[in-house]
């Protein structure tokens, strides 16, 4: 398959053909059919947060399953599925006491006896986050997807997996914003559109978005934004 690897930091990646194994037990193949650019793989590639090398890129992403390993019950060949970036593996004391966000992670990746589950020209290639979505297929644990509906568009439903969870977190986990809030989301990017979806859901009687960009402005309308700020027009304190 082909695949975008990171050979070397602050370099391109490189379109290069590289080899997925069969699926183990508990992992499935997933074909990709789309995968957002993060910009935290930004901060991969430019060695702002060091990361083994050679790697493949990618971790927002959806797709279709093609095959699942022998344990696998959750998901079937021909499911659509999105890709997540907490995987756990499910039965290590933290997963078992409903703290799967603390997991020991142990089986989540292959053990040091078993083939890697990349490799190019015969030598491992680094999978990045136990997903790898810059690639025409993923080999993952069966805790790193969730199975969605098959009439969800998958480019859309691919941002579900990073951004879409970090807004929509951020606003009900972090932020915990109750009903009838006043919530004020400075920047309309993906995951401040997210943050004012999520406060539309939570309840929020108020929704201001900011942002110096008039057309991420009225996208924000439609996510939910009760209010709008122009920074560059008006002062956004007063």
């Amino acid at each position: 398959m082909k695949a975008a690897v990171l050979r070397e930091v602050n370099k391109p990646l490189v379109i290069e053909e590289v080899s997925h194994g069969n699926p183990g037990p508990r992992e499935v193949l997933v074909r990709t059919v789309a995968a957002g650019v993060c910009h935290s793989d930004l901060h991969f590639q430019n060695g702002s947060y060091p990361y083994p090398l050679p790697s493949v890129l990618g971790h927002e992403s959806a797709g279709i399953v093609e095959a699942v390993g022998s344990s696998v019950t959750y998901v079937k060949p021909g499911d659509h599925v999105i890709t997540c970036l907490s995987a756990f593996c499910g039965h290590c004391e933290p997963c078992l006491t409903g703290h799967m966000s603390l997991c020991d992670r142990e089986g989540l990746d292959r053990a040091m006896d078993q083939p890697p589950r990349l490799t190019a020209g015969g030598q491992p290639v680094f999978q990045f986050l136990n997903l790898s979505s810059f690639a025409e297929r993923m080999l993952v644990h069966e805790h790193a997807i969730v199975k969605i509906r098959p009439d969800m568009p998958l480019d859309r439903a691919a941002l579900i997996g990073c951004g879409v969870t970090t807004g929509v977190g951020a606003v009900i986990h972090t932020a915990k914003v109750e009903p009838g809030s006043t919530v004020a989301v400075i920047g309309c990017g993906g995951v401040g559109l997210s943050c004012i979806n999520g406060a539309a859901i939570a309840g929020a009687g108020r929704i201001i978005a900011v942002d110096a960009v008039a057309s991420k402005l009225e996208l924000a309308r439609k996510f939910g934004a009760t209010d709008v700020v122009n920074a560059k027009e008006k002062d956004v304190v007063n």
